[in-house]
């Protein structure tokens, strides 16, 4: 072995991280905001969250991707610390499944079909076919799914060119004594936790341990103690990933160090002190690549089934490990680490948008009730959810911007641009419940009171604002287009009814019933609910948009007022919103 198989070991290490970065991202992006989902539908049983764990883990190939989502999702508030446990156990099962992709490369045999099964033989046509979907095809799930091919056959190189490197070992006499130093356990776990923790990556250094493995100098009792630090030392991902989080996010971290450190030293203890009182001839033989993911797979089980029962205590310790206080903050939700899961944080960003919307409609509310009652205290709730909208669209405006440049689905880029212009939306229609609250103080300073004939159709135009913001928002939460189609026609019946309305109050005014002064109330309130009305309509165009191939809105809504579904809906919009007979 000479400088240029220490090269050689450098290339094909590089090349196998960056096999699993590209693969494990693409996966990342392929799953999108489900893994939010499935995580938001935890519940207390542990069980459960072990699958969860798991699945997903072998879904993304990353344990460390999965730590820094909880350490996210927990730091937004969206899942508690007992909800993270078992998924941490079940992620360090899952990505011991990389090592036994990785165990492929020792098969040897004459047979076709079971040399197929070697990396070096299947990885090129994998490549093949990964890079025809990436250059010849136009839906972007397949090319991501020609990413995930192309990062897998990366890393098979990697694992190829590690194992070729070192295999001139095998020979070397200095190799064979210095690894006679890994006879000692502790050595072994502190070697595996500092080379783990350096590069980053359990699955590169399980990979390492495997190329090394294949010289046939590593015996099973030099690797179960590396393979523990290996564990310990993929916690470094967690640890730099809980700075400046809240208590409780740290506090995910803790468990994830735990749970390892634990399982590592009941792992020592069965080896060093069942070494003294049993014989273990196994540990002296040599093990294979195979043994290696084996050894990998039964730490992770055994630990998982020790601690399992205890994950009360887990949690309580680390409460008491992290137990300082938290400043609270309304916008935690905007936590930067789920930017590294895109399909969780377009979820994330969906659901607070879907808040600001409700808090939007809540100000409206509020500022409608009052022109029939005014109330000091309600103002002042007012104008503070309108502060709350400001910072809404600003926080929410600057994350879905960062957002969109990090790789995104072609779905996920389609609700970000949704998003993008909803938030713009709700923050007008907070404005419009500014005006209309002003308008309203108006009134009740100056001790004035609309007519009854005017008060009555304010209300109608009242209940057809409160309904159209009811259709707008409930359409957009749940992507439904058939509701959106909905609301076109309810914005069509609010143009109508403000026109007329106009029209009335201009003939009541030359007839003496009414004042100018009342009048520029009466149109203040027209316009501002006018204006609500167009932000509805804004809002139920963008879900059509991004859940159907209409580009241009104005062109739609052209289209849509010629369909006779639209006018049916229309004529019985006016019916139900049908202003009084004139006095």
């Amino acid at each position: 072995m000479n400088i240029f198989s220490l090269f050689t070991l450098c290339g094909g290490l590089a090349f196998f991280l960056y096999g699993m970065t590209v693969m494990s991202k693409s996966l990342e992006k392929m799953a999108g905001g489900k893994l939010e989902k499935l995580l938001k539908r935890m519940t207390s049983n542990p069980i459960k969250s072990l699958l969860l764990g798991a699945g997903i883990t072998i879904a993304i190939q990353s344990s460390s991707a999965m730590t820094v989502m909880l350490v996210g999702l927990v730091n937004s508030g969206v899942m508690e610390l007992r909800q993270t446990i078992g998924v941490i156990m079940g992620s360090n099962i899952g990505t011991t499944l990389t090592a036994w992709l990785l165990s492929l490369t020792g098969i040897e045999s004459d047979s076709f079909f079971v040399n197929l099964l070697k990396p070096k033989n299947f990885s090129p046509l994998l490549a093949l076919a990964g890079i025809l979907l990436i250059m010849g095809s136009k839906k972007q799930r397949r090319r991501d799914v020609g990413r995930v091919m192309m990062g897998f056959s990366i890393l098979m190189y990697g694992m190829e060119l590690m194992s070729g490197a070192v295999a001139p070992l095998a020979d070397m006499p200095e190799f064979s004594g210095l690894m006679t130093a890994f006879t000692n356990p502790f050595l072994g776990v502190l070697v595996g936790a500092a080379f783990t923790g350096i590069i980053q990556s359990s699955a590169a250094s399980v990979g390492i341990l495997q190329a090394l493995a294949m010289t046939g100098s590593v015996t099973y009792g030099m690797a179960i103690p590396i393979i523990m630090g290996q564990n310990i030392g993929t916690c470094v991902t967690a640890l730099l990933s809980s700075i400046g989080v809240s208590r409780s996010a740290k506090q995910v971290s803790v468990i994830h160090i735990s749970f390892n450190l634990i399982g590592t030293a009941v792992g020592l203890l069965v080896i060093c002190g069942g070494g003294l009182l049993f014989d273990m001839p196994f540990l002296t033989q040599p093990v294979n690549a195979v043994g290696v993911a084996l050894c990998h797979t039964v730490f992770n089980v055994c630990t998982t089934i020790l601690l399992l029962p205890f994950t009360s205590q887990l949690e309580a310790l680390a409460k008491r490990v992290i137990s300082t206080e938290d400043k609270p903050s309304d916008f935690a939700f905007l936590d930067p680490r789920l930017l590294r899961t895109p399909g969780v944080a377009v979820s994330e960003c969906a659901s607070m948008t879907n808040r600001m919307g409700e808090l939007a409609r809540e100000n409206i509310r509020l500022a409608l009730e009052q022109f029939d009652r005014y109330s000091e205290e309600q103002e002042e709730i007012i104008r503070a959810n309108e502060d709350k909208l400001d910072v809404y669209e600003d926080r929410l405006g600057s994350y879905l911007v960062q957002l969109s440049q990090h790789g995104t689905s072609a779905d996920d880029m389609n609700t970000v641009s949704r998003l993008l212009h909803a938030i713009g939306d709700f923050e007008r229609i907070g404005d419009h419940a500014l005006n209309l609250l002003e308008s309203a103080k108006e009134l009740h300073d100056k001790g004035l009171s609309f007519s009854h004939i005017a008060g009555v159709e304010a209300d109608v135009l009242i209940h057809l604002t409160t309904d159209l913001l009811d259709g707008a928002l409930d359409c957009f939460e749940n992507d439904d287009v058939r509701a959106a189609r909905g609301v076109e026609p309810l914005e069509e019946t609010m143009d109508y009814l403000t026109e007329e309305i106009r029209s009335r109050h201009i003939r009541r005014l030359q007839n003496g019933q009414c004042t100018i002064q009342l009048g520029f109330v009466l149109n203040d309130l027209l316009n501002n609910l006018e204006r609500v009305g167009d932000h509805c309509s804004n809002i139920a165009l963008s879900v059509i948009e991004e859940q159907t191939d209409e580009a241009d809105s104005h062109a739609y809504v052209h289209s849509l007022k010629k369909d006779q579904e639209f006018n049916l809906r229309f004529q019985q919009d006016l019916k139900r919103y049908a202003l009084p007979n004139e006095e």
